[in-house]
């Protein structure tokens, strides 16, 4: 699809200027807008930022989009709160990160309401038949996706079998195979550079763009200059952030409260989610399913389905298990048990994008303070390597559920498999959106399910 863009003299409307009313527009119109997982996301923000309004030049971008993967969390949400800060300071990449994520919070609470008040309707259960086997497909699309631009010689590939092996056969905790995976890539990028170079996976930046408000070689901002008294600030109030509601939940709950161990372990999870929300969510599962019982296996699919249709980054699954988890164990009575799940998703957003803002907030200035190539990408690849071994674990996790109902004693679903193989020519063949084959399997599983009654 070809795109027109302004021609590199001519001065663009938006070019001027970029005040905070403008960005904080545009970060509230991201928010409804962003499918696509991150990397529809992140085209998004470049289509945006870099070629239409030309805020930020290609090669700042890319700059600060390799320093957002090498942290755990959501990069997208990452790079628009780096963004963000790069243009208006700590307010504005407060503002971007969590305008980035508030709209798919607000859905995914209605959307988890309605899937536990109404989930038995037959048109609520019938298009959840075909999400499910589309969110298998999904998944598989999502492990060749990242390893095709991954596993680009044999070092690599061993280490996504060894981690499928690790996790797949071996129970290994996800932590352990994360760490594993980056100390091979440490060790690899000393004994074969070649092997394990290039880890962003990025091309290079391309000129006729034009000029942008903060270019290539625009004087590093006021507010970007590192400061130990700013970093000390940064640290602090983090930690008040992280404290007082932890410090709050205890004393109301005690450690062992649901909503306590919730904060607990979603701000884990917020520090382990290296290679995006396909890698972390078996951890995610490991926990709240089979440690917690918050939800169920199916439920937890269910989740899936629903981050996949919302805006935002996927990640915001943790939304829905929060939820779920509060709704069902509700602890302020049965009759409040909507109040619960809508307080347990707040706090699970909260734990696990915390992290997020003090990792880029705190980080941000030794970035900009040179624009030369990132170091530590080795260790990136090697993670990056497992994770395609972690996602495709899913993805057989994910089928077993979704084909075998009942378990491997019971009866094998075809309709189940077919619109799976649907979703799968969809993504692989004929390259359509996520949206659209959701859209799709759904209407097809509503149709299947309505037949079968």
């Amino acid at each position: 699809m070809s795109e027109t863009h302004p021609h590199p003299h001519q001065p663009h409307p938006d070019h001027a200027s970029a005040s905070l009313r403008q960005a904080l527009l545009f970060w509230l119109k991201l928010g409804f807008i962003s499918f696509g997982g991150p990397a529809g996301q992140i085209s998004i923000l470049h289509q945006e930022l870099v070629e239409r309004r030309r805020w930020i030049s290609e090669r700042r971008f890319l700059h600060a989009l390799n320093f957002c993967m090498l942290l755990p969390g959501p990069e997208a949400q990452q790079l628009a709160t780096y963004l963000g800060w790069l243009l208006h300071g700590t307010r504005g990449g407060v503002i971007a990160g969590v305008l980035f994520v508030l709209p798919s919070l607000f859905i995914l609470i209605a959307l988890s309401w309605v899937y536990l008040a109404f989930g038995d309707v037959p048109l609520v259960a019938g298009l959840f038949y075909g999400i499910k086997p589309a969110v298998t497909a999904i998944v598989v699309h999502a492990a060749h996706r990242i390893g095709s631009r991954t596993l680009r010689n044999a070092w690599l590939w061993a280490i996504a079998a060894a981690a499928f092996v690790a996790i797949f056969a071996l129970q290994v905790p996800f932590p352990l195979i994360v760490l594993g995976a980056a100390l091979l890539g440490y060790l690899g990028g000393r004994l074969a550079p070649e092997r394990f170079g290039g880890a962003g996976g990025h091309a290079a930046a391309k000129p006729g763009f034009g000029p942008a408000l903060i270019d290539d070689h625009t004087p590093t901002p006021a507010h970007t200059r590192f400061s130990r008294a700013r970093l000390a600030r940064l640290l602090l109030v983090g930690a008040l952030l992280w404290l007082l509601p932890m410090g709050l939940l205890t004393a109301l709950f005690g450690w062992q409260g649901t909503l306590t161990q919730m904060g607990w372990f979603f701000t884990k999870a917020a520090l382990l989610t290296f290679g995006g929300a396909y890698a972390v969510l078996p951890y995610v599962y490991q926990g709240a399913v089979s440690h917690y019982g918050w939800l169920t296996p199916t439920q937890m699919i269910d989740g899936l389905a629903l981050g996949e249709t919302t805006p935002g980054p996927l990640i915001m699954v943790v939304a829905f298990v929060g939820f779920v988890g509060g709704y069902v164990h509700p602890l302020f009575g049965a009759e409040q048990a909507f109040l619960a799940g809508t307080l347990a998703a707040c706090l699970v957003t909260w734990f696990t994008f915390l992290p997020s803002f003090l990792f880029v907030l705190a980080g941000g200035p030794l970035v900009e303070s040179t624009h030369g190539e990132l170091k530590f990408t080795a260790p990136l690849t090697g993670v990056t390597a497992a994770v395609v071994g972690v996602i495709l674990n899913l993805a057989l996790f994910f089928g077993y559920h979704v084909l075998w109902p009942e378990g491997f004693a019971g009866r094998f679903d075809w309709p189940s498999a077919l619109i799976a193989l649907a979703a799968a020519i969809a993504l692989f063949r004929f390259r359509r959106g996520v949206i659209e084959v959701l859209a799709g399997c759904a209407l097809a599983g509503l149709l299947v399910h309505l037949g079968l009654r």
